[in-house]
């Protein structure tokens, strides 16, 4: 009988009006809805996620064995092109044109030249217990590569 009097009661309620529950209550029913309050803002919790970050130095080992295996130049052409011809045109302005053969032969060597250069500056810096490539390890490598070739034409570089 008081079931049956509850129903009644409800039907006659307003539909207007809204019925609070206690979060409790809601939280029993698994009908619970966050509010404002209860969402974490997006400045308390950083707001986005961080992006996915290497360890220091996998990147650059996978670099390092991407270009070993490759083959292409690693130079672009075009700014290499101008600066030989540049650099031909300061010290023998008649020379004009050069072959597209030529100019990829020289370019293959300069590519050669600089992989050298670093190689053995890297392991100037290593026989040093160091990590980090300086640039007096360049410098030592260079008077190492003129210091043969000085003796030999009878120049004295120091």
């Amino acid at each position: 009988m008081p079931e049956t009097r509850n129903l009644e009661l409800q039907k006659k309620m307003p539909t207007s009006r809204v019925t609070r529950s206690s979060p409790r209550s809601a939280a029993r029913d698994g009908s619970s809805r966050r509010t404002a309050t209860d969402a974490p803002q997006s400045s308390q919790r950083g707001g986005h996620r961080k992006p996915h970050r290497y360890r220091p130095g996998t990147v650059a080992l996978r670099e390092i064995r991407h270009f070993q295996k490759s083959v292409e130049l690693l130079i672009p052409a075009a700014p290499f092109i101008r600066t030989v011809k540049e650099i031909s045109n300061f010290y023998a302005p008649d020379v004009s044109r050069w072959t597209a053969e030529a100019l990829v032969a020289l370019q293959e060597a300069a590519e050669d030249f600089l992989v050298g250069l670093f190689e053995d500056a890297m392991l100037c810096t290593l026989h040093a217990k160091r990590v980090t490539l300086s640039k007096l390890k360049f410098v030592i490598k260079h008077y190492l590569i003129l210091l043969p070739c000085a003796s030999k034409f009878g120049l004295n570089i120091w």
